[in-house]
């Protein structure tokens, strides 16, 4: 209940900034302004409001994360633009329909500063927004995306900022200058916290690379100890962004999760599957490199949802928050029942399987390997995780995977947004209630 206390009072934040900037529109008709111009300048204020609490998003408070995890509060951010983007071309669309004399604002050569900040920011905005939804296509590497964002997304707000008081419309009147400079001052700080004071703050508790492990399916575990010995905790299953070799203000950081025990926090590991961009380097960090953590981040853990049991479900590198949960389960004594499903290519890429395997005389433990290409004489399960493999047994005795009260069990699931989503459907299916379920996604771009 204080979780979802939290993230109601943290939703009524988000919608009573975004809407404060309608005081605004209706503090007062100007003259000779009608009904589509008024409603142009308030979606465009709203649209303004939305895009500086973009940035609120990004900061990683951990606070404003907790109800929800950062990934769903990441994925918002991205819902989000779409919606501020839609709002701010509305507002010049409604205008060129009330006045088609609007139109002249584009003329780059003969339009006043105020319009051209607009069309700045305007055109800054669909850069972002075109950038983020077609990188892969456009084969631009994770790095410079995050730069390239970073910069956008400060153009975009101080162009706009100077597009509404060079029209002074709304913002003429004291008390309105104040309260939005009082708004601009906000998204300001929020930009010295995550590009400043933050990057300060990781500069006092650096780390450096202790060890790096090639496991199985082109995976790397890298060990890190703190310099200073600070001392980190978290919580089994959260995750960090890393900053290797670099300066703790780079503007590029990487997420991911924390594989070791939170019951042993003399190092720390993090798990990372060689597939491109920085994760190829990883195999070549040095022990004595210095890195940099912003973390712990994250809700997907089973110390925030208790329950009799434990179903843990992953594709490949998706196992590793999973045997960070199940890690600190064995060192704990931890008698509950634990399911383990995988998903893999072959039973060579399933990463830490010596260790799963050694986890069964720890915990009370069953594992389910599916296996999508399996080698000649394979018994297990082949395919992927779907309906079929989860209530496989569930009605008769035979080769069953859960249990009959497999409805009470706490389900965590990571692995690629198809295969997450597939398994949901197919838990649904099985009459596990969704408050049951929960994911760890890290689809940013």
């Amino acid at each position: 209940m204080k979780v979802a206390v939290q993230g109601a009072f943290w939703i009524f934040v988000y919608l009573a900034v975004a809407v404060a900037p309608l005081v605004f529109a209706w503090s007062g008709p100007e003259p000779g302004r009608g009904f589509l111009i008024n409603l142009s300048v308030a979606l465009g204020f709203v649209g303004l409001a939305m895009m500086g609490l973009q940035f609120a998003l990004v900061a990683r408070f951990k606070t404003v994360s907790a109800p929800f995890g950062m990934d769903v509060v990441l994925q918002y951010h991205r819902q989000m633009a779409y919606v501020a983007l839609l709002f701010i071309l509305a507002h010049p669309v409604l205008l060129f329909v009330e006045d088609t004399r609007f139109l002249a604002l584009l003329d780059p050569v003969t339009a006043p500063l105020r319009a051209k900040m607009a069309v700045t920011s305007t055109v800054a905005l669909l850069g972002l927004v075109a950038l983020s939804v077609w990188r892969k296509k456009l084969r631009m590497s994770y790095e410079l995306w995050q730069l390239t964002h970073g910069l956008l997304g400060v153009l975009i707000i101080v162009t706009a900022l100077a597009h509404v008081f060079l029209v002074g419309y709304y913002v003429d009147e004291p008390w309105e200058r104040v309260l939005w400079l009082a708004m601009s001052a906000g998204f300001v700080l929020l930009l010295v916290w995550v590009r400043v004071l933050r990057p300060l703050e990781r500069r006092r508790n650096p780390w450096w690379v202790e060890e790096v492990i090639a496991e199985r399916g082109e995976t790397y575990t890298v060990a890190l100890k703190q310099q200073n010995e600070n001392g980190f905790s978290f919580e089994p299953g959260q995750f960090a962004w890393i900053m290797a070799g670099k300066s703790p203000f780079a503007t590029t950081q990487h997420p991911f999760s924390i594989s070791s025990s939170a019951e042993r926090t003399d190092r720390v590991t993090l798990s990372v599957k060689a597939a491109g961009d920085f994760t190829s380097s990883i195999a070549a960090l040095k022990p004595g490199t210095t890195v940099y953590l912003d973390g712990p981040h994250g809700a997907f853990t089973i110390d925030r949802h208790e329950g009799p049991g434990f179903v843990f479900i992953g594709a490949g590198v998706g196992v590793t928050p999973l045997m960070s949960m199940l890690r600190p389960l064995a060192d704990r004594g931890d008698v509950r029942p634990c399911y383990l499903f995988l998903c893999n290519r072959d039973r060579e890429s399933i990463t830490f399987r010596e260790e799963i395997e050694g986890l069964k005389s720890k915990l009370d433990l069953k594992v389910i390997h599916v296996l999508s290409r399996p080698e000649r004489g394979w018994e297990g399960e082949k395919g992927r995780i779907d309906t079929s493999v989860l209530s496989r047994g569930l009605i008769g005795e035979e080769h069953r995977h859960l249990p009959q009260r497999c409805r009470r069990l706490v389900y965590f699931i990571c692995g690629p947004d198809a295969m997450m989503d597939a398994t949901e459907d197919a838990l649904a299916r099985l009459g596990v209630p969704a408050e049951r379920v929960h994911t760890e996604r890290f689809g940013m771009v």
